[in-house]
């Protein structure tokens, strides 16, 4: 009888002392997981700065490489600068009689002048009311260099160009040839040393790019005539 008691004492105690030392937290015995990375932030696409707009460029406004050798004409509006004199300074247009008008020196011929030459009379004119006076002269807008189409093209009229504008754009820039047009007959009129001078023009030609030298460089003054 004491026996079974032992034994059901020590069965007792057996199963005390493993539950004791043989449980494990659920907590301890589950493997420690990385911890989750968060999805990569996308990066916001990069906003360049608007560029500024570019300027359109006034037709009227001249470049330097058309000034080169630019002579004023009537109807030109020049920019005359004197130093340290705005009184005397200003913008001027050439007359139909080829003059400008300035303070003190009353009436200068322009026409025919390159700006250097114009400004080299003014430093003289100015002389006698100046101590080295310093003048600079610029083309602010050439209105003197123009052609005139006349005949059978979408308009007629006066035409402005510059330094190397041809017959071909300036029958474009005219709307083109009317259907009865005599495109074989078409002819430039120059004033050559006093004289009238006439160049022809085949324009079925000169569009399948055969005689090419007929598809002049326009000068002042010229007159395209399409029959």
């Amino acid at each position: 009888m004491i026996l079974r008691k032992l034994n059901r004492g020590t069965i007792l105690a057996a199963g005390w002392l493993a539950t004791t030392f043989c449980w494990v937290p659920a907590s301890v015995a589950q493997e420690p997981q990385a911890p989750k990375e968060s999805p990569a932030k996308e990066s916001a696409p990069e906003v360049k700065p608007a560029q500024p707009a570019t300027p359109t460029a006034d037709p009227k406004k001249t470049s330097a490489s058309e000034t080169q050798d630019y002579r004023i004409g009537e109807q030109d509006v020049l920019n005359i600068t004197v130093w340290k004199e705005p009184q005397l300074s200003g913008t001027v247009t050439v007359r139909p009689d080829g003059k400008i008008s300035l303070p003190l020196v009353d009436e200068v011929v322009a026409v025919g002048l390159t700006p250097l030459e114009l400004q080299n009379v003014l430093v003289e004119k100015f002389k006698p009311f100046l101590t080295l006076p310093q003048v600079s002269v610029s083309a602010r807008e050439i209105n003197s260099r123009k052609v005139y189409v006349m005949g059978q093209v979408g308009h007629e009229g006066p035409f402005r160009i510059n330094s190397n504008t041809t017959v071909l754009e300036i029958l474009a820039e005219a709307g083109g040839l009317k259907d009865y047009a005599s495109r074989k007959k078409i002819y430039v009129m120059r004033t050559v040393k006093g004289k009238q001078v006439r160049y022809p023009f085949n324009y079925d030609a000169v569009i399948r790019g055969e005689h090419n030298e007929q598809n002049l460089i326009l000068q002042p003054g010229d007159i395209i005539v399409v029959p």
